[in-house]
């Protein structure tokens, strides 16, 4: 990447006051003084847990070459270049964009988004482009792609800040990619973070609404409407241009919303640009799946779509992914103008998503899946399937994520308590919370439940694992929930190493079980 002026990193910000100086060339734009190296940009944030503008003597001192604040008194005797802006966050996202040249200007850039679902949408969209002989990239909570291969998120954020986000876009571009699919959270299409300010979406999927993240949006209102903020954005995107070709990118604009959501008008009306619909065993919807006949293994459906009906193999389980899937149909179909019933020979291609219903087998009497479902609608869904799917006990590990939404805690454990014999509760990620805390709020909604009968608290992950397993007996069902993918698990002030899949298979291992 090559270096830029100051002056081309912050053209277009508001800006309250400014001193170029010699208008240094900048190598890198920064928020966590940590990675400041010479020649690089620190920008300040106000974060939640902590100030930027505390660190800025941190950042001259590893030589930064400029500074960008919304807090001018924290430039007291600095002789550096700055600018001061009246909000950081909304500065950062521009200076990503400008320092990697605003790269979703020339992709066709679709963007997921939903409360559950996403990760598994943005990747069968993916694989669908890549089997139709289209170039793409994505970025998802569990993975990423920009040239050749797919590699893990090492963010710990579905959707990065905005520097990462604009250099794998900037990657995707560089490598020849011409479609680019981005996991669009609430948290990154929030105004508060702004981390997809400068994204300029063409397709925006929608895939449903449920109880998830009020401790950042203070209310279900504002978490949709901070999801809506991906389709408002639609109709205003610019003419985007092919850098190989220097001609214009044809982009026609969408929105994709499941019609079985009744959410799916409010996108509708927040979209102002063409509309197509998806929907479980609701024909009215553009495309739309019916008389599913579901197994562990996978589906048989027929899908609809104008009005002519076609068989379906899909080798993945339950509802929830066949909606994900007529999702990322829908989607292609739509940016590509392959019609629909040539893109269904692809179907049984498709994989799932590394920790998304992933089944181990180590020969053992008793199945054990691996899913990171983590909210109380992911619950709903999944639960019932799997209840269906036992023909012994059903036993289930989970927790629920510290400093996030404590309302869903409750909602939790009262699915978790309708449909499983056995509930293990444990840690997810703790953070600054108490681990017991956390695990007591969850269990108030297991009503049915007794503790130490049916119900037990285990904090300690890997030794809930091991009551679990080992307690398991002949057809019985194991369900590790709401790590998934996941390598750590966050306490306050440490991290622990983690691997929901290996720690099972090692566990099993010692209970005598070898593949």
């Amino acid at each position: 990447m090559k270096h830029k002026h100051f002056s081309q990193l912050i053209d277009g910000l508001q800006i309250l006051k400014q001193n170029i100086g010699s208008d240094p060339l900048i190598s890198a734009v920064h928020y966590d003084s940590r990675e400041i190296t010479p020649g690089t940009l620190f920008v300040a944030l106000c974060g939640e847990h902590t100030d930027g503008h505390r660190y800025i003597q941190d950042a001259v001192a590893k030589k930064a070459e400029a500074l960008v604040v919304q807090k001018e008194t924290a430039l007291a005797k600095q002789a550096l270049a700055y600018a001061v802006t009246p909000d950081t966050r909304t500065a950062l996202s521009k200076l990503a964009a400008n320092f990697y040249d605003n790269p979703s200007k020339h992709l066709y850039t679709i963007g997921v988004t939903g409360t559950d679902g996403k990760s598994s949408t943005v990747w069968f969209i993916h694989q669908l482009y890549s089997l139709a002989g289209k170039h793409s990239g994505f970025v998802s909570t569990a993975s990423y792609q920009t040239a050749d291969r797919v590699q893990n998120n090492p963010y710990r954020q579905s959707t990065p800040e905005a520097p990462e986000i604009h250099q794998l876009l900037h990657l995707m571009l560089s490598s020849g990619k011409r479609f680019a699919v981005i996991e669009a959270t609430s948290h990154g299409l929030s105004q508060k973070t702004a981390r997809l300010k400068d994204v300029h979406f063409d397709v925006g999927v929608f895939t449903n609404i449920t109880h998830e993240h009020l401790e950042f949006h203070g209310t279900q209102k504002n978490y949709r409407s901070d999801k809506a903020n991906l389709f408002k954005g639609l109709s205003s995107s610019p003419a985007k241009s092919d850098l190989t070709s220097k001609s214009p990118l044809a982009t026609p604009r969408f929105a994709v919303l499941n019609m079985g959501d009744p959410n799916w008008k409010y996108f509708s009306d927040a979209a102002r640009v063409p509309v197509y619909t998806y929907a479980l065993n609701l024909k009215n919807a553009d495309i739309s799946a019916s008389d599913v006949i579901p197994s562990a293994h996978g589906s048989d459906f027929m899908i609809h779509v104008e009005q002519k009906a076609y068989p379906v193999h899909f080798n993945l389980p339950g509802a929830f992914n066949i909606e994900n899937l007529l999702a990322a149909l829908a989607t292609v179909s739509y940016t590509t103008e392959i019609p629909l019933p040539e893109l269904l020979p692809f179907i049984p291609r498709l994989t799932g998503v590394k920790g998304r219903m992933h089944s181990i087998n180590m020969r053992q009497p008793f199945k054990v899946i691996v899913d990171f479902a983590h909210t109380p609608a992911a619950y709903s869904k999944l639960l019932p399937f799997i209840r269906t799917q036992t023909q012994g006990r059903l036993i289930c590990v989970f927790g629920s994520a510290g400093e996030r939404d404590t309302a869903k805690r409750k909602l939790q454990g009262k699915v978790a308590s309708e449909y499983c014999d056995l509930v293990i509760l444990t840690d997810e990620d703790p953070r600054g919370e108490d681990s017991l805390s956390i695990i007591q709020d969850i269990a108030r909604g297991c009503e049915n439940l007794t503790r130490g009968n049916d119900l037990f608290f285990i904090p300690d992950r890997a030794q809930a694992v091991y009551k679990a397993l080992s307690t398991a007996r002949n057809n019985d069902t194991v369900l590790l929930l709401g790590k998934g993918h996941e390598t750590s698990i966050v306490y306050k002030d440490y991290k622990v190493a983690w691997n929901e899949i290996t720690t099972a298979e090692d566990i099993l291992k010692d209970l005598g079980f070898k593949k």
